[in-house]
């Protein structure tokens, strides 16, 4: 209860439309559970509270996949990014430190 006035604390109930949207925003990357959660007005605990019940349970509509699913798949496919920009990386010192003299012709 508040103790200023004693009036009860009021709790806002969100649909489930609502949940999924905060949390793919999440899941889409490019910003932190803080800023997503002050853009749309909640908690952070909300939206992790979210993120963990939708991870466990099923997708639904035809072709969905569950928030777990696509972690899961997200997985493999992060570290190969990882894996392909090393890869880049070293190329473009190996690039740079070769001679750039135009061939004789």
């Amino acid at each position: 209860m508040n103790t200023e006035n004693n009036e009860p604390r009021k709790y806002h109930r969100y649909d489930e439309n609502f949940k999924r949207s905060a949390v793919e925003l999440l899941l889409q990357g490019g910003k932190s559970v803080a800023t997503i959660a002050t853009e749309l007005g909640i908690s952070t605990q909300s939206l992790k509270q979210w993120k963990k019940q939708l991870a466990a349970l099923p997708a639904t509509g035809l072709g969905q996949r569950s928030v777990g699913q696509l972690e899961e798949e997200n997985r493999p496919l992060r570290r190969e990014v990882r894996h392909l920009a090393q890869q880049r990386d070293i190329l473009k010192i190996r690039w740079a430190s070769l001679p750039h003299h135009p061939a004789a012709i």
